[in-house]
């Protein structure tokens, strides 16, 4: 029986991300069927409807033909512009009217805006968005939120809508990508936006994957200079100044559009990379497939510590080498995915401790044993925490990315994510000292809210601390009496 996912796009962040995501697994589904059909894999994220005659068509045999695939997902935005170029884009057809929610005014920057006055407007269009899609699914499995802490709308009407799937779907299991501004973020009051969304994401959500914009832009360069150097070493005709070689991997040339991608499209692709290989194992078949319950079990030690630092691999190596085939090209991937280059944080975790470690692998020609051995390779230069030295969760699809023979991804969740919260409740002290802004804030919410949820994200920080500083007793042993 196919497991669904229903993904959620909130904010402009989260619905330009989420485009770059729909665009790459259609990109994998056409790699892994030839023919057009609407099999199990296919119907983890898209429906299959005859717009003929009106009407959903299930998987059955797994051999019926596509008819028109739509999207299992839900745009929010309170800005129509993002949603319209969506519309007017080649994956415009893959989302139906009632699956858009939008508004025209925009929530300014303001958490407390989205949140208590966009949340409770449009609290029942989005619940009802949120049945028809729950409903058109045969066993749900989780539902996916992409968005951003920075603004207004993805931070705060994304943490109202979060709040509600837990109050309404306790028992599906909810996912959230969420990108954390750079410190030199053009939205001054980001750090309130940030901390009153992190506060909702460590009560309401399972499982949070943190993309910093500031890692995103720095695998870019890395990668734009290995190609750039690359085409200079090797050109025998000149080329002028501004010409920018991109990535293989990271973008390619739309013909619809003939325009190259900015550097926010190549942004997404990265973290759409995530999402991709986060999920094949629903989607594909694979030696060791893993649910995503599976990774709450696994890598959730203790309920409030469920943000999950995330690292792909290879990413860098494509633009500067061709990637190695066999045992070495493996041995390669793994040692990337854990270098602090191919981290979508700017954090570095093997500085600090590991409370859990997943390991997800896909592509062909790999095996357990190559896991297996990689895992011991590496495995002394971890620091894992002494109660669960072994805290390995391996998973292994047979379908490989778009574009790539293997891929791996990295979730680790590791005491490194307290200097994020850190970093974030500094730049929070430095304008609620002052109280600057937060009468924009307080027009909506009481002050309290604002300083109960700082002393919890500084807590969430505190309890990192403690695991990371934490040291084993030791039992003295009962001496037998003589």
């Amino acid at each position: 029986m196919p497991r669904e996912l229903v993904t959620i796009q909130i904010g402009q962040c989260g619905i330009q991300l989420g485009t770059r995501f729909w665009d790459l697994a259609l990109k994998e589904h056409a790699a892994h069927s030839k023919r057009p059909i609407y099999d199990d894999a296919l119907s983890s994220f898209f429906r299959n409807f005859d717009s003929k005659n009106n009407v959903e068509l299930g998987v059955g045999n797994g051999k019926g033909k596509i008819r028109s695939l739509k999207a299992r997902s839900i745009l929010v935005d309170m800005e129509e512009g993002v949603i319209n170029k969506v519309l007017s884009s080649p994956l415009g057809e893959l989302f139906d009217e009632h699956q858009l929610i939008r508004d025209v005014s925009g929530s300014g920057n303001n958490w407390a805006h989205g949140h208590c006055v966009y949340g409770a407007q449009y609290s029942d269009a989005i619940m009802e968005a949120v049945r028809r899609a729950s409903e058109a699914c045969d066993s749900l499995q989780s539902f996916f939120l992409m968005h951003s802490l920075g603004g207004g709308t993805g931070s705060g009407l994304g943490t109202y809508i979060l709040s509600r799937l837990a109050d309404e779907y306790p028992d599906v299991y909810r996912f959230t990508t969420a990108v954390f501004p750079s410190a030199d973020d053009d939205v001054v009051t980001s750090p309130y936006n940030s901390i009153l969304s992190l506060d909702q994401l460590i009560s309401h959500a399972d499982c949070v994957l943190p993309i910093e914009n500031q890692a995103l832009i720095d695998i870019c360069s890395r990668i734009r200079s290995s190609e750039e150097r690359k085409n200079r070493k090797g050109s025998t005709s000149l080329r002028s100044s501004s010409h920018k070689v991109e990535s293989s991997l990271l973008s390619s040339k739309r013909k619809s559009t003939g325009e190259r991608y900015r550097a926010f499209d190549d942004m997404n692709t990265i973290g759409a990379h995530l999402l991709c290989n986060l999920t094949c194992s629903m989607r594909f078949e694979g030696h060791l497939n893993v649910d995503l319950n599976e990774i709450t079990m696994n890598l959730v030690p203790f309920p409030r510590l469920h943000l999950l630092l995330s690292s792909v691999a290879p990413l860098a190596t494509l633009a500067d080498k061709k990637l190695a085939y066999g045992a070495r090209g493996v041995d390669q991937m793994f040692s990337a995915v854990f270098s602090r280059e191919a981290q979508l944080t700017t954090l570095n975790p093997r500085a600090e401790k590991y409370l859990a470690c997943g390991l997800f692998v896909r592509g062909t020609g790999i095996k357990v044993s190559d896991i297996n051995r990689n895992i011991e390779r590496l495995r002394p230069k971890l620091d894992m925490v002494p109660w669960n030295s072994d805290g390995f969760k391996v998973g292994l699809c047979s379908a490989p990315p778009a574009h790539q023979p293997y891929s791996a991804l990295c979730l680790a969740n590791n005491c490194a994510i307290r200097g994020v919260l850190t970093e974030l409740g500094n730049r929070f002290q430095k304008l609620f000292r002052v109280r600057a802004h937060a009468h924009h804030y307080t027009e909506y919410m009481e002050l309290s809210h604002m300083q109960d949820a700082y002393r919890r994200v500084k807590e969430l920080s505190a309890d990192y601390q403690a695991l990371e500083t934490a040291v084993p007793k030791v039992r003295k042993r009962l001496k037998p009496a003589i």
